[in-house]
């Protein structure tokens, strides 16, 4: 004999209706037997329920209900299929909704999020995906966000942290040269757009920072790595100065001091006047300086040594000679 399901109290039914609205919603058709599964309710008691939902709304500015202040379904599709179609919506509907712009960039923020290894054919991001553009006030451009070489490289990076296993490559630098390395990988970080991997460079005898965009002939081995993150100390800031740095001094927008303060070195001078803060960052040379200058161009001007504004102007006039 089957379970006799407990009747329903006052409260289990609000709670009840408070559910299916929105389940409804988010389907656009379903059988009743589907729903009553859903719910662990008896067919015609979900029945009862969709007959009440039918008579419920929100009365319009005479206090009075009109047609259009009450939800309704597909009456014939319910009555001659046991389907259940909401055809209007009330009071929902009236909510603030996404624009198409804002959720065409959630889309593609979304989109990103699968490109990367350990969210790859994730379901719950794809169901995410069309509920913004359903929910949406129009419909959001089709956008893509497309996988690349760093997000390959990412993926074997990420694979040989886990397994504890070495990997073999060659580096450039930001001069151009190239050098095979020998690195243990121990940690993956990224800033902003760029990832970088921390890792102790055999070469170099001491843990160092490779961007993955200048990672190219990566190869993964078998070969368990030597130094572990228990071994070595993984300095909290991302940049670590050497004894063969060198000083830069700089002037920059006090509001952009906060994207800059790994490179300026502990106890370094700081002054600040309307708004404009000088103070010293650290290189490992001045070729360096280029992606500094350029990610933050009109708020940072470097002021000494004459080399450093030697390289950084030629750099700057070779890319404005590019765009004549």
């Amino acid at each position: 004999m089957a379970e006799r399901r407990r009747p329903m109290q006052a409260q289990d039914k609000l709670a009840f209706l408070l559910a299916l609205v929105p389940y409804l919603m988010d389907r656009d058709r379903v059988s009743v037997a589907e729903a009553a599964a859903h719910f662990s309710v008896e067919p015609e008691q979900l029945r009862e329920a969709v007959r009440l939902i039918a008579v419920s709304g929100i009365p319009g500015e005479t206090n009075a209900y009109q047609p259009g202040d009450l939800f309704d379904i597909a009456w014939d599709d319910f009555e001659d299929n046991d389907r259940i179609v909401l055809t209007h919506q009330v009071a929902i509907d009236d909510s603030p909704r996404f624009s198409a712009r804002e959720a065409a960039a959630l889309i593609a923020g979304l989109q990103y999020l699968t490109s990367l290894p350990e969210n790859g054919d994730r379901d719950v991001i794809g169901s995410l995906m069309a509920k913004l553009a359903r929910g949406a006030s129009g419909a959001p451009s089709e956008v893509a966000v497309a996988r690349s070489e760093t997000d390959e490289a990412l993926a074997v990076i990420r694979d040989a942290v886990v397994a504890g296993t070495r990997l073999d490559f060659d580096y450039r630098n930001s001069r151009g040269e190239r050098e095979r390395r020998r690195v243990d990988p121990l940690r993956v970080e990224s800033i902003d757009q760029d990832w970088y991997l921390r890792g102790w460079d055999h070469a170099r005898t001491a843990l160092r920072t490779f961007r993955l965009d200048r990672i190219e002939g990566l190869t993964a081995t078998d070969v368990p790595i030597a130094y572990r993150p228990g071994d070595v100390t993984l300095p909290e800031t991302l940049f670590e100065g050497t004894p063969d740095d060198q000083l830069v001094t700089i002037e920059v927008s006090a509001s952009a001091v906060p994207l800059i303060e790994d490179y300026i070195p502990d106890g370094a001078e700081r002054r600040e006047h309307d708004g404009v803060v000088r103070t010293s960052v650290r290189v490992a040379h001045f070729h360096g300086l280029k992606r500094l200058v350029g990610g933050l161009s009109g708020v940072l001007t470097v002021l000494d040594p004459p080399e450093a504004r030697r390289v950084v102007a030629e750099w700057a006039a070779g890319g404005a000679e590019r765009y004549r």
